[in-house]
C-alpha cells in the first residue's frame, strides 16, 4: 500500500509540474518509462550518515581557546540542541513551513510555490521540501561520490527530481524530523564561504548558533534561498534586510512569534559583525602558537590512523571534522616566547628556541623561538621548524648536556656515582685523531676552566662542574658506541647526515660525542631529560592532549606512547648527579659546585636538576632543566651560520630563560621531590664510605689517599 501511495505522490507532483508549465508535458512519458518507483529506494549511507567535509578545529590545552582550523570548506557541525530554537523555527518558516506536518514530498506546497512564484515573477518560495533540499545538498557534496555524480545531483531533469523524491522518502523513513533538520542545518550553504549554521553564525555575527537572536536567525534563514543575491557583506544589504523581514513575517504566520516581535526585530539593523575563522598555521592565533601548530601538522602527517599516506592524512585533517586539543599550555607558551624574545629580538640572526615537555607522557607544553612564523620575506620571518627540527633544520650542538648519556651508559655498566679518577687539564685518549683537539695523533680534549675543573672527580662533581676530561675518559672506559646507543634510546635523533653516518658506522670511535658535537634540538633534548625525570620511561613527543573525530569518538593516536628504556634506579642516580649543576645537594650531599647554581634560587629551592652546555668556540649555549613535572631546554645559536657563535656571555640569559619556563610550568602544582637512588648505585661499596673509591689513571681502582 505504501508503495502505491508514494507512486501516486510522485505522479501527482510531476502532474503539478506539468500543469504549471514547469516541465514539458512530453517528459511525463519519460517519467513513466523510467519505471521510477519511489517506494523501492534504499537509503544511501551518505544520506543516513552524511560525511560531508567539515573543518577540523585546533584548541589549546584548556580545550576552549581556538588556535586555528584546517578546512577546504568552512564547515563546523553542531548538534541540533546547540542551535537556538528561534534559528530552527526560522529555517523551517523560510524553507518549508509545513516541514513537521507533511511527508518527504508535499504536493500542496509544490503547487503553492508554483503559483506564488509565477505571480511574483521571482522565486520567493521553494518548490522542494526541506528533506528534498537536504538530499540535494548531501549528494552534491558527498566526498565519496565522483565529480560526475555530484554534478548530476543538481541537474534540472525529471529523472534527477524523481530520484531526489525517492531518496527523500527513504530519508524520512529512516530519520526523525529533528534529525533531518539538524543534518540540514549542518550542510546547507549560507554564503560567504560558510557551510552549515556553525560556520554561518561565526562568519556573519562572530557568535555561536546557540546565541543567535531573532533578527540574526531570520537573516541567516533568508540567505539559504539565494546566498549571493542576499549577501549582506559583499552584496546588497537592502536586499538582505528585505529578505530577513520576509522571514520574520513567515515566523509570525507560522505562529512562532507575535507581530509585535516581528515589528521590533524589523527596526533593528542587520548588525553584522563578521568573524574571521583562522585557517591553517600561518593564521593561527595567538601568533606565538604557530610554530607549535606547524609541529602538530608534521606529527599528524606521520600518524597512520588518519590515512595511508601523508597526503591523505592532510586531506583528512582538512575535511574530517576532527576536534583536536593540543598539549600546548598557553601560559607556558607565552612565557617561553617572552623568554626567547627577551634574549634576542625577532630580527636578530641569533635565535633561542625553547621547548618544554611533560615527563611520563611526552606531551609538549611549549615550542617557542624569537621568530615570526611567516612565509613572507623579511628579517625574522621563517617557517623552518627551529625548535623541533625538520627536513631543513638538523639542530644545533648542545655541548656538555650530552654528558648525561655517558653517565647513564656508565651507570648501566657497573659504575656508580662515586666512581672517581683524576681529571687532568688535558687528556690524551686512545682514539686516533688529527683535528684541532689532537695531540700526537690522538684525541686530546681539555677542560674549559682548569683551575675549577681539574683534579679528582666523580659523577656528582664531574657533572656539576662539567669536567670534560672526566667524561671523555668515562666514555672511553664504557665504550663510545654504548653512549651513542643510549642517546638514541632516549630519543636523540641524528638529523645531520654526517652525524647519522657516524652513529651507524663509527660510533665506537666517536670520542667527542660526550661533549655534544652532534646536532640536536631543544625538543629532543628536553624529552631526553624528561625520560630520567620519569624514572627511565621514554615517551614519544606528543603535541596533543586528545583528539575526537567528527562523531565525537576519541582517536587512539592522541594518547601517549611510552616505554621503559632505563632501570628506574639508573635514571634516579643520573637525576641525583644532575642536581649538582643547579645548586642543589642531591640525596647524599655529594655536590660541590655547579655551572648554573642560580636555578635553585630562582625556583625558591624547589627540587630541580639540569645541565648547561657550550659548543666549541661558544658556537652555541644551552641549558636543560627539569623537575618531576616538566623538562625544558633552550639552545642559543645562529641557525643560518652556526659557526659564527653566540658568545659565552649569553649562557646566563639562556639559563634564566629556561628557568622562567620551568617556573611558569610548575606554578600552582604541588612541590614534588625526586626519588633518591639506591646506595648500591650511588657508592661502590653499597653505602656512603668514609674513604671513597676512585679510578686512578685509565681504569685502575685504588684507594684515595686520606
Amino acid at each position: 500500500m505504501a508503495r502505491w501511495t508514494r507512486l501516486a505522490i510522485g505522479a501527482g507532483v510531476v502532474g503539478l509540474l506539468v500543469a504549471a508549465g514547469a516541465l514539458p508535458a512530453g517528459l511525463l512519458a519519460g517519467f513513466v518509462a523510467t519505471k521510477v518507483a519511489i517506494a523501492t529506494t534504499d537509503l544511501p549511507e551518505a544520506l543516513a550518515h552524511p560525511t560531508v567535509p567539515q573543518a577540523s578545529r585546533l584548541y589549546a590545552a584548556d580545550g576552549k581557546t581556538l588556535i586555528t582550523t584546517f578546512a577546504d570548506l568552512n564547515r563546523n557541525d553542531v548538534a541540533l540542541g546547540e542551535v537556538a530554537p528561534v534559528m530552527r523555527q526560522a529555517i523551517v518558516a523560510a524553507e518549508d513551513t509545513r516541514f513537521y506536518e507533511h511527508g518527504a514530498v508535499d504536493p500542496r506546497s509544490v503547487a503553492r510555490a508554483l503559483i506564488a512564484n509565477g505571480r511574483s515573477g521571482e522565486t520567493q518560495q521553494g518548490a522542494s521540501t526541506l528533506t528534498m533540499q537536504y538530499v540535494r545538498n548531501v549528494l552534491k557534496t558527498d566526498p565519496k561520490a565522483t565529480q560526475e555524480e555530484r554534478d548530476a545531483a543538481t541537474e534540472e531533469t525529471v529523472g534527477r527530481k524523481i530520484q531526489e523524491m525517492r531518496y527523500a522518502v527513504a530519508v524520512e523513513n529512516a530519520l526523525s524530523k529533528d534529525q533531518i533538520l539538524g543534518n540540514y542545518l549542518n550542510i546547507v550553504y549560507f554564503g560567504a564561504g560558510a557551510y552549515g549554521i556553525g560556520a554561518a553564525a561565526q562568519t556573519y555575527f562572530d557568535t555561536t548558533p546557540a546565541k543567535l537572536t531573532l533578527p540574526q536567525a531570520a537573516m541567516l534563514a533568508g540567505l539559504v534561498q539565494s546566498p549571493d543575491a542576499y549577501d549582506p557583506i559583499h552584496g546588497d544589504k537592502a536586499a538582505a534586510q528585505s529578505r530577513r523581514d520576509y522571514v520574520l513575517g513567515a515566523l509570525v504566520k507560522a505562529g512562532n512569534i507575535t507581530q509585535a516581535d516581528a515589528d521590533q526585530a524589523k527596526q533593528k539593523p542587520l548588525g553584522l559583525k563578521p568573524g574571521t575563522v583562522p585557517n591553517g598555521c600561518t593564521a593561527a592565533t595567538p601568533a606565538d602558537s604557530r610554530f607549535f601548530c606547524d609541529y602538530f601538522v608534521s606529527w599528524w602527517q606521520q600518524q597512520s590512523a588518519f590515512g595511508d599516506t601523508p597526503q591523505k592524512r592532510l586531506a583528512a585533517l582538512r575535511d574530517g571534522g576532527y576536534q583536536i586539543t593540543l598539549s600546548m599550555d598557553s601560559k607556558v607558551q607565552q612565557t617561553a616566547t617572552k623568554a626567547a624574545t627577551d634574549v634576542y629580538g625577532y630580527d636578530s640572526p641569533k635565535a633561542l628556541p625553547i621547548a618544554a615537555v611533560q615527563p611520563g607522557t611526552g606531551r609538549v607544553l611549549a615550542l617557542a623561538v624569537n621568530r615570526h612564523y611567516s612565509v613572507a620575506k623579511g628579517a625574522g620571518n621563517t617557517v623552518d621548524q627551529l625548535v623541533a627540527g625538520g627536513s631543513s633544520v638538523t639542530g644545533y650542538q648542545a655541548g656538555s648536556t650530552f654528558k648525561l648519556f655517558t653517565m647513564l651508559a656508565a651507570l648501566e655498566n657497573g659504575y656508580t656515582l662515586d666512581s672517581g679518577f683524576d681529571a687532568p687539564s688535558q687528556l690524551k685518549t686512545g682514539w686516533q685523531d688529527s683535528g684541532p683537539a689532537s695531540c700526537d695523533g690522538f684525541y686530546c680534549p681539555a677542560n674549559d676552566n682548569p683551575s675549577w675543573m681539574d683534579g679528582y672527580r666523580n659523577m656528582w662533581t664531574g657533572f656539576g662542574r662539567s669536567v670534560n676530561t672526566y667524561f671523555v675518559h668515562l666514555e672511553e672506559q664504557v665504550g663510545a658506541e654504548k653512549v651513542v646507543e643510549l642517546a638514541q634510546r632516549l630519543g636523540i635523533q641524528f638529523r645531520a647526515k654526517s652525524d647519522a653516518e657516524r652513529a651507524e658506522n663509527d660510533a665506537g670511535d666517536w670520542g667527542s660525542f660526550t661533549l655534544g658535537v652532534a646536532d640536536t634540538t631543544p625538543l629532543d633534548l628536553a624529552n631526553a631529560y624528561a625520560t630520567i625525570a620519569a624514572d627511565g620511561t621514554y615517551c614519544k613527543p606528543l603535541p596533543v592532549k586528545g583528539i575526537s573525530d567528527a562523531a565525537g569518538k576519541p582517536v587512539r593516536a592522541g594518547q601517549p606512547e611510552c616505554k621503559k628504556v632505563l632501570e628506574p634506579d639508573v635514571a634516579r642516580a643520573a637525576v641525583d648527579a644532575a642536581r649538582c649543576p643547579v645548586g642543589q645537594a642531591g640525596a647524599y650531599g655529594q655536590c660541590d659546585g655547579g655551572t648554573a647554581t642560580q636555578v635553585s634560587t630562582m625556583l625558591d629551592g624547589r627540587p630541580v636538576a639540569g645541565k648547561t652546555g657550550s659548543a666549541e668556540g661558544n658556537a652555541t649555549e644551552s641549558f636543560v632543566g627539569f623537575t618531576p613535572q616538566v623538562a625544558a631546554a633552550g639552545i642559543a645559536a645562529n641557525p643560518a651560520h652556526p659557526s659564527d657563535g653566540v658568545g659565552g656571555a649569553v649562557q646566563v640569559d639562556v639559563i634564566k630563560a629556561v628557568t622562567n619556563v620551568l617556573d611558569r610550568a610548575v606554578t600552582g602544582q604541588p612541590e614534588r621531590g625526586f626519588t633518591p637512588p639506591s646506595q648500591a648505585l650511588a657508592f661502590e661499596n653499597g653505602s656512603n664510605p668514609a674513604v671513597p673509591w676512585r679510578y686512578d689513571g685509565y681504569g685502575e681502582r685504588s684507594r684515595r689517599d686520606p
